[in-house]
């Protein structure tokens, strides 16, 4: 969506749970939607997203394609966040039937006082709780988050005044937008 920046550049790597799969996590951020990501190994497969400084995300992405990988499809998926892998705390669950594009999972409050707050995190994580047909491994193409676009005064920590007339403007405000997908 418009209001979206993507968090891809923030992350410091994206580590996989299983030995062969850390070396094939690299398809999960190079475009390519024919090249996949596959587990290795027993279930929860895990994919964990960290960053150098706590970030604000606003939804996680990920592109599936039954068509293609039918029992390596995800189909029970958590997205889990925290400070570390130690303090995770389940965000959201879903099932996904037969996924074939991007699936999307809002992570901004719906209730509570945390209601239209984007999810703030230093580590998010993916699991994959099962697949589609009881399939062991799991394939997963693309994965992208994004968090809200922040306006470049913002951005810096402050906000411009100009005494002259000439210059005169009201502050910037958070409806700057544009988009972008994980890379």
């Amino acid at each position: 969506s418009s209001g979206e920046v993507s968090r891809a550049r923030e992350a410091r790597g994206v580590v996989c749970d299983e030995r062969k799969a850390r070396e094939r996590s690299g398809a999960l951020r190079d475009d390519n939607l024919d090249t996949y990501w596959q587990s290795d190994g027993a279930q929860p497969h895990l994919v964990n997203i960290q960053f150098q400084k706590k970030v604000r995300i606003q939804e996680l992405a990920l592109y599936a394609d039954y068509k293609l990988d039918e029992s390596y499809t995800p189909h029970k998926v958590s997205i889990r966040a925290g400070n570390s892998f130690h303090d995770l705390r389940e965000i959201t669950t879903m099932e996904l039937e037969e996924p074939v594009g991007w699936v999307r999972f809002s992570l901004v409050g719906k209730e509570g006082s945390n209601a239209g707050e984007c999810l703030r995190a230093y580590f998010v994580q993916l699991a994959v709780l099962s697949n589609h047909q009881n399939g062991r491994d799991t394939h997963i193409r693309q994965i992208a988050i994004y968090g809200p676009r922040q306006s470049p005064m913002r951005a810096l920590g402050h906000l411009m005044s100009f005494e002259n007339v000439e210059f005169t403007s009201s502050p910037p405000s958070d409806d700057t937008t544009s988009s972008s997908r994980m890379s």
